[in-house]
């Protein structure tokens, strides 16, 4: 198993971007947002692993969210098998209230959605997450935390009341990002041109997060960690490349 370098408390790289305005509460706000649970050459958050650690601090009790999954009870048993390695507690979606960290695993990301406003979620884990309580999402889990899911990869096998998701962060995220191969004979939209597409009707920027990278977001600073590059989607600018110890300001 390849070995992932320990996360870095110091970025070389400094993007100064123009500012979104925000609210304060994101200034208390604590996230880590995955692009992928799975990444070649490695077990289930194997290559996360060491950055969650960091993530979390001394915190052990985790809620997970296991709606973009259709087998709820299997996929908190896989979780919570894992982070036990960790040395954390995975606590079931509805003891939330009594958890120091919330994990929103991946899936299906508006099966996810549709079942958090059924379940009258939304609110509350935004409420959670900006007084204080850590999250971390994986795939459709750091997908909700834009503020839309106009721009996941997924099929709309349901379809939730709204697509307005948590808005944890000013931005859209595209997980699993992929690059266009120029060996590829596919002649059918590439995930640039569906990002160029979105900022046709919308304004919002747009991460895309590959896999291997995560966004690190404290006191209203977002870091890109883990192992790969990201892209930044800006309406009417070319996309930017950022390297893994890059900010971007809120």
């Amino acid at each position: 198993m390849q070995t992932l370098p320990a996360p870095s408390t110091q970025s070389r790289y400094h993007f100064v971007r123009k500012r979104v305005d925000v609210c304060v509460c994101y200034a208390a706000m604590r996230l880590l947002l995955i692009s992928s649970s799975n990444v070649h050459g490695y077990g289930y958050l194997d290559h996360a692993e060491p950055f969650i650690l960091d993530f979390l601090g001394g915190r052990r009790r985790v809620a997970f969210i296991p709606f973009a999954a259709h087998d709820h009870a299997r996929y908190t048993g896989v979780v919570r098998e894992r982070m036990a390695k960790m040395n954390v507690e995975v606590l079931d979606a509805d003891a939330i209230d009594g958890a120091e960290a919330i994990f929103t695993g991946g899936g299906n990301t508006f099966r996810l959605l549709k079942t958090l406003y059924e379940r009258n979620l939304i609110g509350r884990i935004r409420e959670l997450v900006r007084s204080g309580v850590f999250y971390m999402g994986s795939s459709a889990g750091t997908n909700i935390a834009g503020p839309t899911i106009k721009t996941t990869n997924d099929m709309p096998i349901v379809w939730p009341p709204s697509l307005d998701a948590l808005g944890l962060v000013p931005f859209q995220i595209n997980p699993h990002y992929l690059d266009p191969d120029p060996a590829s004979t596919h002649r059918g939209e590439t995930r640039e041109e569906r990002i160029r597409e979105f900022h046709e009707e919308n304004a919002t920027p747009v991460v895309g997060l590959r896999e291997g990278g995560m966004l690190r977001v404290e006191d209203a600073v977002v870091r890109l960690v883990g192992s790969s590059a990201a892209r930044l989607f800006q309406r009417g600018q070319p996309p930017l490349e950022i390297q893994p110890g890059a900010l971007l300001e809120l």
